[in-house]
C-alpha cells in the first residue's frame, strides 16, 4: 500500500502545525508544506511586537470561546480537543516553556518570538515534514480520491489530502471558488480609530483604565466595549477599541468605518453620581478655576480637554458657570460624542474576519463537507479572536485537528 500523499498549502502558525501534527500522528506519511514566500512564519515572528502572544491563560472552553467575535459556537467543541493547556504542553515537549502575565497572555519566557519559529521549522524538520519556500500555488483541482496542485513554475503535484491554512491571502480564496467553497467577505479586525480631532490627538500617550466605548450606527447604538483606552496621535487605541473594532468588524466595514463613538470616561460612576460629584466641587471650590479642580478622577490634560469641549476655558470659575453648562459637562464626561473617521492599523497584529463559511467545515476534523479530502485551518477560516493570544490559539487548534485528521489512514 503507497503511503498517504499529503500536502499543506501555507507556511504559517496554522500550517507548519497541522504539517508537524500530521507527519508524527502517521510517520509513514508523506508531508509537504509549501510556503510562496521565502520565509516561512514571518506574521509568527513579528507578533506581539516580536514576543509572540502564543496563547491565553484560559483553560475552559466555555470562557474562551468568548473572546472571539466570530467562530465562537464552532470552536467551542474543538477547544475541548486540543486548547490552551495543550498548546502549553506541545511546546514544553519542544523544549520552549511559556509564561503568564498578568492580564493572562502567554510569552515564552524567552520573551523573543524567534523562539517559537525555531521550535517550529525544528518540529518540521524532525518529523520528516519536506518543507519547500518559495513555491506558488496557482490552481488546485479535486479528482477522485486526491487534488492536483499546479505550481507557478508549471510543475505538477498530486495528494491524496489537502491542507489549506493560506489565511486571508488571495490564492487561498481562489481555491477555495475553484473548489466550490462559499467565501464569507473578509474585512479587516483588530484595528485603532481615526479620530479627525487636533485637540484629542494633542493627548497622545494620556490613557485612561476603565472607559465605556459604545458604537452608535444610524442613531444607533449597537456594541459596547470597557476597558482601558489610549489616545494617539492619530485618535483612540487600546484594548477597549480593539475588541469594538473586532466585534463590530462588519458594521464598521459596512459604514466605510465612519461612525460615531460614544465614551463614558467614568463608567463606573452612574450619569446621576457624576452630576453630584461635580455640583459637589462646584459648591465646595466655587472661587476656584474649574481647570484647576475637577473633583472627578481623570488624568489633568484630559479633563482640560473635556471642559473645553463643553464650553468651558481655563479661566472660567465654578461658582461662574450655568447649569446648562453644568449639564454639558457631565454629558462630555458620561456620554461625550466622538466622530470615527476611519481606521487605523494595529501595530504588526494583521487580522480579518471573514474565510471558508464555517458550516461547510466539520470542526472534528475541520475537514471540508463538500471536498472530501480537503482540510481548514487557521485564518482562512471566518474565526477570529480578540487581541491576547487567541487567534494563536485558533490557529493551533485547528492545525492540530486537521494534521491528526489527515493522518488516518481510514
Amino acid at each position: 500500500m503507497l503511503p498517504l500523499r499529503i500536502v499543506v498549502i501555507g507556511g504559517g502558525a496554522a500550517g507548519f502545525f497541522g504539517a508537524i501534527a500530521c507527519a508524527k500522528a502517521n510517520p509513514d506519511a508523506q508531508v509537504t508544506l509549501l510556503e510562496a514566500s521565502r520565509q516561512p512564519l514571518a506574521k509568527v515572528l513579528i507578533s506581539g511586537g516580536g514576543r509572540c502572544n502564543v496563547t491565553h491563560a484560559c483553560f475552559l472552553p466555555e470562557e474562551l470561546v468568548q473572546n472571539y467575535p466570530r467562530g465562537a459556537k464552532a470552536l467551542r467543541g474543538a477547544l475541548t480537543r486540543f486548547g490552551p493547556q495543550d498548546t502549553v504542553a506541545w511546546f514544553a515537549a519542544g523544549g520552549v516553556y511559556l509564561k503568564t502575565e498578568a492580564d493572562g497572555r502567554m510569552f515564552p519566557v524567552t520573551n523573543t518570538s524567534e523562539t517559537i519559529v525555531e521550535c517550529l521549522i525544528k518540529g518540521v524538520a524532525t518529523s520528516g515534514v519536506k518543507l519547500r519556500i518559495g513555491t506558488h500555488v496557482t490552481s488546485v483541482t479535486a479528482t477522485d480520491g486526491g487534488f492536483d496542485i499546479l505550481l507557478k513554475s508549471g510543475d505538477p503535484i498530486k495528494c491524496d489530502r489537502l491542507l489549506l491554512a493560506t489565511g486571508s491571502s488571495l490564492i487561498g480564496y481562489k481555491i477555495l471558488k475553484e473548489l466550490g467553497h462559499q467565501i464569507e467577505a473578509p474585512v479587516p479586525s483588530l484595528f485603532t480609530f481615526n479620530i479627525a480631532d487636533p485637540q484629542l490627538r494633542a493627548l497622545a500617550g494620556v490613557s485612561v483604565n476603565p472607559v465605556q466605548l459604545r458604537l452608535s450606527l444610524g442613531g444607533k447604538s449597537q456594541l459596547q466595549q470597557t476597558g482601558p483606552l489610549l489616545i494617539t496621535h492619530w485618535g483612540l487605541s487600546g484594548p477597549a477599541v480593539l475588541k469594538l473594532s473586532a466585534w463590530g468588524a462588519r458594521v464598521l466595514h459596512q459604514s466605510r468605518y465612519q461612525a460615531t463613538l460614544l465614551i463614558n470616561w467614568l463608567p463606573d460612576l452612574q450619569h446621576e453620581l457624576v452630576r453630584e460629584k461635580v455640583l459637589a466641587v462646584k459648591d465646595e471650590w466655587g472661587k476656584k478655576a474649574i481647570a484647576l479642580h475637577r473633583g472627578v478622577d481623570l488624568p489633568h490634560r484630559l479633563w482640560q480637554y473635556i471642559i473645553a469641549r463643553a464650553g468651558i476655558t481655563t479661566e472660567d470659575r465654578w461658582a461662574e458657570i450655568s447649569n446648562k453648562t453644568l449639564n454639558q459637562l457631565v454629558q462630555e464626561i458620561s456620554q461625550g460624542q466622538y466622530l470615527i473617521s476611519g481606521k487605523g492599523a494595529f501595530k504588526e497584529e494583521f487580522v480579518t474576519c471573514g474565510g471558508v463559511n464555517l458550516k461547510e467545515v466539520n470542526f472534528k476534523t475541520m475537514e471540508s463537507r463538500l471536498v472530501p479530502g480537503l482540510y481548514f485551518a487557521g485564518e482562512i477560516l471566518d474565526i477570529d479572536g480578540v487581541t491576547g493570544g487567541f487567534n494563536f490559539q485558533s490557529a493551533w487548534t485547528t492545525g492540530y485537528l486537521a494534521g491528526v485528521a489527515m493522518a488516518s489512514s481510514e
